[in-house]
């Protein structure tokens, strides 16, 4: 048989799989150690966003570098994570995880000491690092721990619910250590969740070893590509897309990522095997999520913005304001969850990025004056449930049918293509937001602070007004990123119900 093909029966894919936990032992700490891994690195992604100016004040950061003590994360984490995928393929998942975790808690001590912002963005660059080990083998780790059925459907459930739940508890908990205690313990809070961990990982089951070397070629046409593409987006959104720097960036991407596929096509053991994007239901759900990390990670940046600086929240209930979509996104994905066992994918993801959309369109009416309990709180639970509804069965979509050897490469590829996606979609929608905004007042967000320093109360209003068309133009956007994610699902995703309850770890024939 070709080196792609597999075999599934439910009780291959069950307790006889290769690695996968005989029984029930010790789930209810892998789950937490799974759960508590994800929350962690998801967290740090918009935990220090709401820390960013006490970071300023205390660092004398410039206002060109601010971004990047959250772009390096993200720039680190995103292209790193398909090396991180194959390391865990070749060397051991388990073995990964815990180096993974080992390093993002090192790099959390080093940020939560760091004397200058040159060592902040080391210790996030770091950090980025050890999330991309940690983040690919922590899904593939479910495959080989948790029994195919109910029981790795409740643990992609909960991993799937990390996703959008440790967004949102970043921000909570990002106001919170902030404001009650000081900016550094943004980055202290991950040694104890890091250390218990660590702790923890003997409940893992390791899959089998599997044999080969890694493709340097391969790693470095692929890693470099996506960092430079990673960049190009970052620097675009922020400089503009004819910023001379941005389209060397793009071109270097576009030869880089073209030398990889070349060299993926050819290699005896290649750094990502293309049969992977061969399954539609696999590519499309690829596909699904680069669209809704892209909306979602926007709708973050931009409701974070609208809250402080047009409502005048402070850090700490900006936080709190964020609850809502933590319990919208829990009890969805506990519901698709289940749903995953009666229902084909399409018909739980459709609809929820049909929800999302929704949620967005209802943001869209923002004004300078609206009520959180009536516009804000709603609209944030609409929107999670949706994108709650969606995560499941494109995590599975993911994983399901993947040989053992290329598990970890499976995930990988889903955690890329979450980060490349929000990327692309804060770089695209900040330009939106900008350009909608200084049509409306040239330089709004300039004007804005100029006229709370002089108490300019007619400047402050218009340029309030300005900016939050500006921020409502944005989430039209992200409504149609989420509905090009439901065309996605619809076009690509055929796959029945059989398939993502039975078949997440197959046993591999070829």
């Amino acid at each position: 048989m070709s080196a792609d093909s597999t075999t599934t029966t439910p009780a291959a894919a069950g307790a006889d799989a290769p690695g996968v936990h005989p029984g029930g032992r010790h789930l209810g700490l892998a789950l937490f150690v799974i759960a508590a891994a994800q929350l962690m690195v998801v967290l740090d992604a918009t935990i220090t966003n709401i820390a960013l100016p006490a970071i300023q004040t205390d660092l004398g950061v410039t206002d060109a570098d601010l971004a990047w003590i959250v772009n390096s994360y993200a720039l680190a984490f995103g292209g790193l994570m398909l090396l991180g995928g194959k390391a865990g393929d070749l060397f051991g998942r388990r073995r990964m995880f815990q180096v993974g975790i080992g390093v993002f808690t090192l790099a959390s001590l080093l940020g939560g000491f760091a004397p200058d912002e040159g060592l902040l963005i080391g210790a996030r660059i770091l950090q980025g690092v050890g999330a991309a080990l940690a983040a690919p083998s922590a899904l593939a780790l479910i495959t080989t721990t948790f029994p195919a059925g109910r029981s790795r459907n409740t643990a992609m459930g909960v991993y799937a619910a990390m996703g959008g739940v440790g967004a949102t508890v970043g921000m909570l908990l990002g106001g919170v250590l902030t404001d009650a205690l000081d900016w550094r313990w943004v980055f202290f809070i991950n040694i104890p969740i890091g250390l218990a961990v660590l702790a923890g990982t003997k409940s893992l089951v390791e899959a089998e070893r599997h044999p080969g070397r890694l493709d340097v070629p391969g790693a470095v046409t692929g890693t470099g590509g996506l960092i430079t593409l990673v960049y190009g987006i970052t620097r675009g959104g922020e400089h503009g897309w004819t910023d001379g720097l941005a389209l060397v960036s793009f071109a270097v991407a576009a030869v880089l990522l073209s030398a990889f596929l070349a060299i993926q096509s050819r290699a005896k053991d290649p750094m990502m095997p293309l049969r992977l994007l061969k399954d539609r239901n696999r590519s499309g759900s690829y596909a699904t999520m680069l669209f809704v990390g892209a909306g979602m990670f926007a709708t973050f940046y931009f409701l974070t913005l609208y809250m402080q600086l047009i409502l005048g929240y402070s850090a700490v209930r900006t936080g709190f304001a964020y609850l809502p979509f933590s319990v919208g996104m829990g009890a969805a994905a506990a519901i698709s969850s289940k749903l995953v066992s009666h229902l084909p994918p399409r018909l739980i993801a459709g609809p929820g990025l049909l929800v999302a959309a929704g949620g967005m369109l209802w943001f869209s009416t923002l004004g300078t004056d609206s009520s959180y309990a009536a516009h804000l709180m709603p609209a944030m639970f609409v929107t999670a449930l949706g994108l709650g509804m969606s995560f499941v069965p494109m995590t599975l979509g993911a994983v399901s049918g993947v040989a053992h050897q290329d598990t970890g490469m499976a995930s990988a590829l889903l955690n890329t293509a979450q980060q490349v996606g929000g990327a692309l979609g804060l770089a695209a929608l900040s330009t939106i937001s900008t350009s909608a905004a200084d049509d409306r007042l040239p330089d709004a967000a300039a004007n804005l602070y100029r006229a709370m320093g002089a108490k300019d109360f007619p400047l402050l209003a218009k340029a309030g007004e300005a900016l939050t068309h500006g921020y409502t133009m944005a989430f039209v956007a992200a409504a149609v990123m989420f509905l090009a994610g439901l065309v996605v699902t619809f076009v690509a995703v055929n796959a029945g119900k059989q398939q993502h309850t039975e078949g997440a770890a197959p046993v591999h024939m070829g």
